[in-house]
């Protein structure tokens, strides 16, 4: 059968009137339309465009993990590999958007805030459902956060089913048994909604999977593009923290929190805890390790004592 595509196919298509194919395509319009600033500050502006791209680029990165999660359930590491590498990638430009607002100091905030609050409501970053949904699907799961879009019943109901079903470590986990690693089955068959507790055997898991250089290369290569992905989420979440310190200080935010007080912790939220606790035990420590010695010289002097 000829399957050669016939030029007149290739004609393109008119754009509506008032468009242009690009803009038809991308909606510059509508997406030029979307900025509504309630003050007169010229970082109203940015500070929206800034909020607006990190949406877009964290609704791609749910994408890419939903895309990733369905290739690690066929059993596709390679496919998977390429979608996550595509991940570390996304947090690139969404990591810089911090910079677009950088320069603003608490005057210049709490000069836009003062106009949004009457105009809008009093608004916290926690009712960002693209944020938390990424959240979830990163392993972090928090169900006391849904209270905040009871507003949004549709978007309750998304996230609802977001925390109840497995995590991307969760399919990470689930590929690595059906490759016969040792995966306990409390890490395998648990209430996917609660938080996960770290595990030795799984710690053990990782360690085996890098214990030789030369085998499982692969699963090697998606242990570290799973450690990229997680600097690149802590990396933005201490960006929060600085621009909060730096444009907001120690006021009271989140639900009378002080703001700062409420991020700190969030710092130990680290997606996928073992494959950076086995850290400590992959690999031999040579003889000549400083380590090695200040160990070895603890223990010859405890015996003197």
């Amino acid at each position: 059968m000829n399957h050669t595509v016939k030029p007149a196919s290739l004609a393109p298509a008119e754009a509506p009137a008032g468009h242009t194919p690009y803009s038809d395509w991308l909606q510059t319009e509508l997406l030029h339309s979307l900025q509504h600033p309630v003050s007169a500050h010229p970082g109203e502006h940015a500070w929206i465009v800034s909020a607006q791209v990190s949406e877009l680029y964290w609704m791609l990165i749910i994408r890419e993990i939903q895309a990733a999660q369905a290739q690690l359930r066929a059993d596709d590491l390679a496919g998977a590999c390429r979608t996550l590498r595509r991940v570390v990638a996304h947090h690139e430009p969404l990591n810089a958007t911090w910079r677009s607002i950088a320069w603003m100091t608490p005057v210049d905030l709490l000069a836009i805030l003062s106009c949004v609050g009457p105009k809008y409501g009093k608004d916290t970053a926690l009712q960002g459902w693209t944020f938390r949904q990424m959240v979830y699907l990163l392993g972090i799961k928090q169900g006391e956060h849904l209270q905040h879009f009871l507003p949004q019943p549709h978007r309750w109901q998304q996230l609802s089913k977001a925390l109840a079903e497995p995590s991307l470590y969760d399919d990470v986990l689930a590929h690595l048994s059906r490759q016969g690693f040792a995966v306990p089955a409390p890490a395998l068959d648990r209430d996917f909604s609660m938080p996960y507790t770290p595990d030795q055997a799984v710690e053990k898991v990782w360690r085996d999977v890098y214990a030789d250089p030369d085998q499982h290369r692969e699963l090697q290569q998606l242990g570290e593009t799973l450690a990229d992905i997680a600097e690149g989420f802590c990396a933005w979440k201490h960006l929060h923290l600085m621009a909060t310190r730096r444009t907001f200080g120690a006021r009271p935010a989140y639900f009378g929190t002080e703001g700062i007080a409420w991020l700190l912790p969030t710092m130990n939220e680290i997606p996928f805890p073992e494959l950076w606790s086995a850290r400590g035990f992959i690999g031999d420590a040579p003889a000549v390790c400083p380590h090695a010695r200040g160990q070895q010289g603890g223990r010859e002097m405890g015996r003197r004592d």
